[in-house]
């Protein structure tokens, strides 16, 4: 089975196929970066009358709430990606996702409608969270789908490829917004602005999206007659022990995500005393690093395994946490660089081989859901609630190296999960329970 799905993809398809997995979970970053790394203008635009800390709080809280509804719109994308298709549902995402972000991009302000300017804001990020729960199932089983076995590794690290891409568009914006007006004049208006740009990037996602075949494995479950009509309940049922896996490996990446590309730049600017350009600009090159080590680790999981990849990036997690936020605490351009540069090494690490990882897990008959679901749930329960965790308990201990010890909890995390895990480079995605579902429909019904 593997090699007849493998002879419906052609070069072409596949450099469309990484092309249209990547472009949405660009536009989908760039929307959440932008809102977290303009998350001290937010604070005055929307909590004008809270001081500075609780202001970034009340910030971060509304940023929270958009992972805690990511749990619902992965029970929604996932079925329908299980039940009808990848395509579908990601063209839905990501207009789903635009039309959140051209809501919070025209919000009117607390200084022109008082009370309501906050709960506008609220309801703008529960529809980009909705969006967000479908994002990353949708787009890694896409991907794992239509990569050939040998190369599923780098295949699917172009998720993460486009998400940090978005990241570094993100803060680019907001360096060139800070360098281009005044500080008046970002709270006044120019604020707007990065928001407004993703619509143009959405539509252009969109397009790719619809041009786009269903990937061959899921094809293959509709040739076999063999697609789930109940695919959330039959993770649950059947998949158990690869949902908790993932959820695991998830809570790995997302956290340690969430500290250095989300959390970094306020910690920077709010802690350490780093200028907000400065800031900006290190979280850039964060992001180029990032982006240049992501295929390589990809690649490096096809030829060595999953297994091997996480583990090295637990246990660089684990010993370097606590001397490279000590050496940003120097604040001089050359250690904020080069704290910076390691931590984007050791994420990019696990962002270029936790996607194939975690898809191999599942059959395809529940590949989506079970990703999107555990995903979402891994974000909303560890990684959406960690800037407000972290601002909150530094206030409360005074310690600046709170970041550092979380960061040391995040690696003994994914190395405890690896221990579960059996390696699964090179597996075939049409699992025993695909085969075993397939022989079901069609042996014959026995005799009276």
């Amino acid at each position: 089975m593997t090699s007849e799905t493998s002879a419906r993809v052609d070069r072409k398809d596949l450099r469309r196929s990484v092309f249209a997995g990547s472009v949405g979970v660009f536009v989908h970053w760039f929307d959440w970066a932008v809102y977290a790394y303009l998350a001290t203008t937010m604070a005055q635009v929307f909590f004008p009358e809270q001081d500075g800390t609780t202001g970034l709080l009340s910030v971060f809280a509304v940023f929270a709430v958009a992972f805690f509804v990511r749990p619902l719109g992965s029970v929604l994308f996932g079925h329908l990606g299980d039940r009808f298709g990848r395509k579908a549902t990601l063209s839905i995402v990501i207009i789903s996702m635009a039309a959140g972000t051209l809501m919070l991009g025209l919000l009117p302000t607390y200084e022109s409608v008082g009370i309501v300017a906050p709960i506008l804001l609220v309801v703008a990020r529960v529809i980009q969270g909705l969006a967000a729960g479908g994002e990353f199932g949708s787009a890694a089983a896409f991907l794992a789908e239509f990569s050939p076995p040998r190369r599923r590794g780098f295949g699917c690290s172009w998720i993460e490829f486009g998400s940090v891409g978005g990241f570094l568009c993100a803060s680019f914006a907001v360096w060139a917004l800070h360098a281009s007006f005044a500080p008046e004049v970002v709270l006044d208006w120019a604020w707007r602005l990065p928001f407004l740009l993703t619509i143009p990037l959405a539509a252009v996602g969109l397009y790719i999206r619809l041009r786009i075949e269903d990937t061959p494995e899921y094809r293959a479950l509709e040739d076999m007659n063999n697609v789930p009509s109940q695919p959330v309940v039959e993770v649950f049922r059947s998949n158990g022990k690869q949902f908790l896996q993932t959820v695991g490996i998830e809570t790995f990446m997302n956290s340690t995500f969430y500290i250095v590309l989300v959390y970094l730049i306020t910690y920077q600017e709010e802690i350490v005393g780093v200028p907000a350009d400065r800031a900006a600009l290190l979280s850039a090159a964060a992001s180029v690093v990032a982006m240049g080590v992501i295929p390589l680790s990809g690649l490096v999981s096809d030829r060595v395994g999953r297994k091997p990849v996480l583990y090295a990036a637990a246990a660089l997690m684990i010993v370097g946490a606590v001397p490279l936020f000590l050496l940003m605490q120097v604040n001089t351009s050359w250690s904020a660089f080069a704290a910076t540069f390691g931590l984007a090494v050791i994420l990019a690490v696990i962002l270029g081989t936790h996607a194939s990882a975690v898809a191999e897990l599942f059959p395809t008959r529940t590949r989506q859901s079970g990703l999107s679901m555990a995903y979402s749930v891994a974000g909303a329960f560890f990684a959406g609630t960690l800037p407000y965790l972290m601002t909150w308990l530094i206030s409360l201990t005074g310690s600046s190296m709170v970041p550092a010890f979380t960061m040391i909890v995040i690696g003994v995390i994914g190395a405890v999960t690896l221990r579960t895990m059996p390696e699964t480079n090179g597996s075939n995605l049409l699992h025993e329970s695909d085969r075993a579902q397939r022989r079901a429909a069609v042996a014959p019904e026995p005799r009276p």
